[in-house]
């Protein structure tokens, strides 16, 4: 007898694996899930609610970056606007300073008379021999003389008259256009209150011009304010020392733009 027909006497059951999956299924779907099934539905609804949290923070991510983008576009405008300002301030003070070059250039015409031109008489000669009665009654040694101190005297007047002209023309003060940057100590500053304080600041040759907010970050916004001053009365730093004397709404004074007029 060979291998195969001992086998073949055999009682060994080959498929026992099939009939056991076999019913293993039959009682779960009797019973319900398995354990293991249940803790891999809990692992996905945790995942799921992993990545829920991660889209609610990528909104609010994004949420946050649309704020940013929009302060950015509003703090371009806003220097677009200043940049303008400044331009038309250049080309005013270009054309004053035009104005002033050309009537620098042309000072007051001076009318200076003309000395008359004494009369020259020709010597008749007639056959080598000159005419001495004709001569001497042709020169005159007193009226030349009268006539160059009469000359010298108009033009003396019209000198004296020029020059008390140009004394009396009023001399050009210098002057400049001065754009500060005034910042509160937070949000609750009153900003109201911090202009009127600035503005309260009086001195000979300054003149205090426009002004406006600026927003600067988280609520906070800046006293942009424009004044005039002459050169040789008001400065910058006596400008910023004034300011900053009002320490409960003023931190800090910058010169945002500075030009001669």
């Amino acid at each position: 007898m060979n291998g195969l027909q001992c086998l073949a006497t055999e009682k060994i059951w080959f498929d026992k694996h099939r009939y056991d999956e076999a019913e293993k299924y039959f009682y779960e779907g009797v019973n319900g899930p398995s354990i293991p099934q249940q803790q891999v539905k809990t692992a996905l609804q945790q995942a799921k609610g992993r990545q829920q949290k991660r889209q609610h923070r990528n909104s609010s991510s994004h949420a946050g970056d649309q704020e940013l983008v929009s302060r950015m576009k509003c703090l371009e405008m806003e220097n677009q606007t200043l940049h303008k300002v400044v331009e038309e301030m250049r080309l005013a003070l270009q054309k004053l300073e035009s104005r002033v070059a050309v009537l620098e250039k042309s000072p007051a015409p001076v009318d200076v008379p003309r000395a008359k031109a004494a009369p020259v008489h020709q010597q008749k000669v007639e056959n080598g021999e000159s005419n001495n009665n004709d001569d001497d009654d042709d020169i005159d040694l007193f009226g030349s003389d009268e006539e160059d101190e009469e000359t010298a005297r108009i033009k003396q007047e019209r000198l004296d008259a020029y020059a008390a002209k140009k004394a009396k023309k009023p001399a050009i003060i210098a002057k400049s256009s001065i754009l500060l940057d005034v910042k509160p100590w937070d949000d609750e500053t009153d900003m109201v209150k911090m202009e009127e304080c600035v503005r309260s600041v009086q001195m000979d040759g300054l003149l205090w011009g426009a002004s406006k907010l600026v927003p600067v970050g988280y609520g906070i916004k800046k006293l942009q304010i424009n004044c005039v001053v002459e050169d040789d009365k008001v400065g910058t730093d006596i400008l910023e020392e004034e300011i900053t004397k009002f320490e409960d709404y003023v931190q800090s004074v910058d010169v945002a733009a500075f030009n001669k007029i």
